[in-house]
């Protein structure tokens, strides 16, 4: 029964030193306050009261800056949030370095973070602001990032949550924006409108030519014809209008009794055989 009381102790101190890191953690071992190992993920033993054990999460991890009233460069006041998201690296200095380089590390980044904030929000304007939040991030994150060299934290991104101005600011601005709107949207109906204006004017300025198009063919369609007529006339008219004349002659003449002697072979003999229903024989036929 001795016994027990002497092993019993000992099992205890036994499974009282016995210590897990999982992956996503690491440790750092000390002795009697003094830095003795790093604890990589698996099974650990440390001597109860003599050795203490510090556990840190090497995962990405997320702070909130918590929303603060910043002044602007024009003097308005602005409601600023933003989020950090960082890790400790796994290696060993690194650990060692978010234990021993500094004091509550989320607490620390998170009043960097809102110290920053104030100091590049306050050389801006809220327009600015608003519309450079690309800019403010970059410059937190590259403000956090060289701050944090030394606490073994890699700082993987900031994110500006909002900048949200007065009340009575917000309300100011949204009226602005919606004049802003009409009046894009009036230009643009103005733009339509002389656009639907000038295509009906190409329109009837097509048409008009077509029809001086379709006048002035007509013009030189009829100028053609008059012309072929002119034409036909000075072809045809004329010359049957001196052997009418001659007819007329002959017709005088005959009333009168008078003798004409006619050529053989002219025109006149054979108008007048025509006239008489005599057709002339061809000259091989009267030769013969």
């Amino acid at each position: 029964m001795n016994y027990l009381y002497v092993i019993i102790p000992i099992v205890l101190l036994l499974f009282a030193g016995i210590k897990i890191v999982r992956p996503t953690q690491r440790g750092l071992i000390e002795r009697l306050g003094k830095y003795h190992n790093f604890a990589k993920p698996g099974f650990h033993w440390i001597i109860p009261i003599i050795d203490k054990i510090f556990i840190v999460n090497v995962t990405e991890q997320m702070v909130d800056a918590e929303p603060q009233e910043i002044i602007t460069n024009d003097n308005l006041n602005a409601s600023v949030d933003a989020q950090v998201y960082f890790r400790v690296k796994a290696d060993e200095e690194s650990v060692k370095g978010s234990i021993y380089n500094v004091n509550n590390y989320k607490w620390q980044i998170v009043n960097l973070a809102r110290t920053t904030l104030r100091n590049i929000i306050g050389t801006l304007t809220l327009k600015s602001a608003n519309s450079e939040r690309g800019k403010i991030n970059a410059e937190l994150y590259k403000t956090l990032h060289n701050e944090t060299q030394n606490w073994g934290i890699e700082i993987v991104r900031t994110e500006l949550k909002e900048i949200d101005p007065p009340k009575d600011v917000q309300e100011t601005m949204n009226k602005v924006v919606k004049a802003e709107n009409e009046k894009i949207a009036a230009i643009d109906s103005a733009t339509a409108a002389e656009t639907v204006a000038d295509g009906v004017k190409r329109a009837k300025i097509k048409e008009a030519e077509g029809f001086k198009q379709s006048k002035i063919l007509h013009a030189e369609g009829e100028a053609e014809a008059i012309k072929l007529v002119n034409e036909a006339a000075d072809k045809y008219f004329v010359g049957n209008a001196q052997l009418l004349r001659k007819l007329e002659a002959l017709e005088a003449s005959l009333g009168n009794n008078a003798k004409i002697v006619v050529p053989t072979g002219t025109e006149l003999v054979n108008i007048i055989g025509e006239m008489a229903g005599i057709i002339p024989l061809d000259r091989k036929k009267k030769e013969s």
